[in-house]
């Protein structure tokens, strides 16, 4: 039951403390978004987390938040030392990653035949679907490797470069992992699938840069106006599913023993000094790793094909690689104080200066991005100084307005047809309808609401040109 939400700016709203609450919630929405968060349990979800022990105030929704397990998508939440498997997801590291090229868009030469070409070319390259193994291209690596080194393993196998790693959220390796703490179901499930994209909402997208917003920092990022990028979007797979899982029961059945008060299942949660909270803490990071080298591998086999269909010349530059289901100790009142910030569907946005900033970024802020629906645009934006009022966070998309089930049943043809107008796509329409731009909330208004908030400041703007899906 949604308690009291009190409007305290254009595009804030906010639940009080009261019992058994530990912090206030703060929703950023704007009006229209308010009435669709309404229909589904992500605010009560919110309000469950504030009422975990060790909680610090707020318990955030960011303006894409929708119904998920444990703590919403687009949820964010800080303690001192509560770690919750539900609080950072099923897909551990679920993340977005952008490759700019040096190639500009003229629709004389990236002709329909050609992005289709590339399309089915990146597709042979790397399996996609939820039962996508990676088998074609005999990839040889040590999974503890991967789980335990992160990207810097692959730089060693030559899949990724130097380079790369100062573009990646934590230079592509979280401390802490182990790969003693992952279950042996999580492993099995694991098997084979590094460089593999699987379904939902997970995608390859050919994008043009449409829109610059702030040509100091866009020149600072290598974007201009009219460039071809690639954006992806996948995470770590079986392996965070089933890590979540496994953990959630491991922490749930531990609480009676630890004397802590969990509201629900979906929240289970201990002191990460806890022997299961230590082992859920190293899990998560394996899959962390896990994730930014799924990603990694998927971008070295992009750029095989890119340099395929338009000649050795044709380069693919990775700006960034950020996650959006993690658990991370961060720098928040001074760089000595740090809290544990669990984001669920939602993306850090550092501001310029602050201290965790990567090196490159440190003056401008870090990229953070922000995927549209496979119809509509995406977006490249900076957090400011103001956005320590979210953790230095930010949404992660546009956030779902109906399920999947209700997607397939309410989208005809025509209207997914017509959505999808100018953009190639790979698959049929009965295989795509829950991914309609129509089943997603609208990506300007949602990002408008944290850029008028003066939460994050937008960047550039790209607009989808070719997506490849896995069903």
């Amino acid at each position: 039951m949604i308690l009291n939400l009190e409007k305290i700016s254009p595009f804030s709203w906010r639940i009080k403390k009261t019992p058994p609450m530990n912090a206030e919630v703060i929703i950023f929405a704007s009006e229209k978004l308010l009435e669709n968060i309404k229909k589904d349990k992500s605010i009560d979800q919110l309000i469950d987390a504030a009422c975990l022990p060790d909680v610090i105030s707020p318990v955030l929704g960011m303006p894409d938040i929708h119904q998920g397990f444990g703590l919403p998508i687009g949820g964010v939440m800080a303690t001192r030392g509560l770690i919750s498997a539900g609080g950072v997801g099923m897909d551990i590291n679920c993340g977005v990653r952008l490759l700019l090229s040096n190639l500009e868009y003229d629709p004389k030469i990236l002709t329909t035949e050609v992005l289709r070409e590339l399309i089915e070319r990146i597709s042979q390259f790397i399996p996609l679907g939820i039962g996508g193994r990676q088998k074609a291209n005999n990839l040889d690596l040590s999974l503890k490797k991967v789980a335990e080194e992160g990207v810097n393993f692959l730089v060693k196998k030559g899949l990724a470069t130097p380079e790369d790693l100062g573009s990646i959220e934590e230079n592509g390796r979280m401390e802490g992992a182990s790969f003693e703490a992952l279950t042996k179901k999580a492993i099995k499930r694991a098997q084979n699938q590094l460089g593999t994209l699987g379904s939902g909402n997970h995608f390859i997208e050919i994008q043009r840069v449409t829109k610059i917003f702030d040509l100091q920092i866009a020149q600072q990022f290598n974007l201009h106006e009219n460039q071809i990028c690639v954006m992806l979007h996948t995470g770590s797979r079986a392996l965070g599913h089933q890590t979540c899982l496994d953990y959630t029961e491991i922490l749930w059945q531990a609480k009676n023993y630890y004397g802590i008060n969990i509201p629900n299942k979906g929240l289970a949660a201990l002191p990460v000094s806890t022997n299961e909270g230590k082992n859920y803490f190293a899990a998560m990071a394996a899959c962390v790793n896990f994730a930014f080298a799924n990603r990694q591998v998927i971008t070295h086999f992009i750029r095989q094909a890119w340099q395929e269909i338009f000649g050795s010349q044709a380069e693919l530059e990775l700006l960034y690689d950020i996650a959006h289901n993690i658990a991370k100790w961060e720098s928040f009142d001074s760089a000595q104080d740090k809290v544990l910030i669990h984001r669920k569907g939602a993306t850090r946005a550092l501001p310029p200066g602050h201290p965790q900033n990567p090196q490159k970024f440190i003056n401008s802020g870090h990229p953070a991005l922000i995927p549209g629906s496979m119809g509509t645009a995406s977006y490249v934006i900076v957090g400011t100084a103001k956005n320590k009022e979210t953790f230095h966070s930010v949404n992660h998309g546009a956030g779902r307005i109906m399920s999947r089930r209700q997607a397939f049943r309410q989208i005809s043809q025509k209207e997914f047809k017509e959505s999808m107008k100018g953009v190639l796509y790979n698959l049929p329409y009965y295989k795509l309808a829950d991914e309609a731009p129509s089943a997603y909330k609208d990506i300007e208004e949602v990002v408008n609401v944290l850029a008028k908030a003066g939460i994050a400041k937008k960047v550039a703007q790209l607009k989808p040109l070719a997506v490849a899906k896995g069903a």
